[in-house]
């Protein structure tokens, strides 16, 4: 390993990383391993691959976290900070101004025929994603009962909270196999009142912001539920963006009407075309919830708080978990019940990354619903978005092609089919 760098070396690194860090988790991993393990040598391989898979097991986006948990091997808690908040800020800038430019041009015919073109692509990345995280978390016929069971759970709307809880008290019951175990990192030991310190300067440092708004706004104003409801999400967002988007659609489509099931496509879709986590993809809800029902502020005022406060409560908690637990990885990742909760809640993740799926292609492949099944007659199925989506994730899982390319290619086909018909 070579000597480590000096904070302001690893600052402009970190700053080169968020502007590059393509991909989804997959390649924002893959881009880290490269330049921090292959190419700069600050970390070996072993603490690599151990760190990845304790942040794994924590809610909220892992690419993020394992670039913070660099940042604070390399230089404590302000190497920590850097290193995350360098993670997401390019691609919170530069998402908060395509939500602009979205609400802008939203009634623009060419700019909605590209959106409409997306959306395909989008069921796509979401089904592929599907059979990626299913193939690793149903590896038994009881994981695959649990997830069928929480999938029609989801059906009849109950909460996505207490399935993941009744879900993970059952997991650590019957899940106890040795297996399910990681063997993290060598750290550092540290004392849990230090952490508990940590963890309740992090809520503090949470709730001095979201207590000027509520105070400002109101309980009632939207970025204030954002920010109080982005936070739960927070906590719970097991197994990525595609669950945390799930649970989030549930309530602010299904519950709420914030917006509707294409503006959740278009916003995973400008997500998938920028650096940082796909979670960022609920920025752009905030953005445009807000945007939408702005109360008594101006639009974009409205919509810019709402960003803000979405950011603020996604992904503070990440560097919660990361400086409260990572000195007690050891004693974490080996116990045997937490490894089985986590089992279960895997399980979980994929049910309610299923209902997103079939949510999306329901709306987008059956545009006057499935009211055939009760009265007889033939759906009306909207194939040329079926054949697109198809189209879509054989590319993908053929990994001839990016995701990024595949999203602007199947836009462009839009806009072509626009200007043709």
């Amino acid at each position: 390993m070579k000597a480590k760098p000096s904070f302001s070396e690893a600052l402009r690194f970190w700053l080169k990383i968020g502007c590059i860090s393509f991909g989804g988790p997959s390649g924002q991993i893959a881009i880290l391993h490269k330049e921090i393990v292959e190419t700069r040598e600050w970390i070996s391989e072993e603490e690599f691959v151990q760190a990845l898979q304790f942040c794994m097991m924590l809610p909220g986006p892992e690419a993020q976290q394992l670039a913070t948990w660099i940042g604070w091997r390399l230089h404590g808690i302000r190497g920590g900070i850097v290193s995350g908040t360098l993670f997401l800020l390019p691609s919170a800038l530069l998402l908060w101004l395509l939500s602009l430019l979205y609400v802008m041009g939203q009634h623009a015919p060419l700019i909605s025929a590209f959106f409409n073109g997306l959306k395909p692509a989008v069921v796509a990345i979401v089904f592929s994603a599907l059979w990626r995280i299913g193939k690793r978390t149903l590896t038994t016929p009881i994981h695959g009962l649990l997830a069928l069971g929480a999938f029609l759970l989801f059906c009849w709307h109950l909460s996505y909270p207490a399935v993941v809880l009744g879900s993970a008290i059952l997991g650590a019951f019957v899940f106890q196999k040795s297996e399910h175990c990681v063997s993290p990192p060598k750290v550092r030991e540290g004392s849990w009142i230090g952490s508990l310190t940590i963890a309740l300067r992090c809520a503090a440092l949470w709730l001095l912001p979201m207590g000027m708004l509520f105070f400002w706004l109101g309980a009632k104003a939207l970025p204030v539920q954002i920010g109080f409801f982005f936070g739960k999400v927070a906590v719970l967002s097991f197994g990525g963006a595609y669950a945390a988007l799930s649970f989030v659609s549930l309530h602010a489509v299904h519950d709420w009407g914030w917006m509707t099931s294409g503006a959740m496509m278009d916003g995973l879709g400008l997500a998938e075309t920028t650096p940082g986590p796909l979670l960022m993809a609920l920025q752009f809800v905030a953005f445009l919830a807000a945007y939408n029902h702005p109360g008594t502020l101006s639009p974009l005022l409205a919509a810019t708080l709402g960003s803000l406060t979405a950011l603020w409560s996604l992904f503070l908690p990440s560097f919660l978990w990361i400086f409260s637990l990572a000195p007690h990885m050891d004693r974490i990742a080996s116990h045997r019940r937490v490894a089985g909760a986590l089992s279960a809640i895997g399980s979980v993740v994929t049910a309610v990354i299923a209902y997103l799926a079939c949510w999306f292609a329901g709306n987008l492949f059956f545009p006057h619903g499935i009211s055939w099944l009760r009265f007889g007659s033939l759906p009306h199925i909207a194939w040329i978005p079926l054949i697109l989506a198809v189209l879509v994730f054989v590319l993908l899982e053929s990994k001839k092609i990016g995701i990024v390319p595949l999203i602007l290619l199947a836009g462009g086909v839009g806009v072509l089919m626009k200007m043709v018909f």
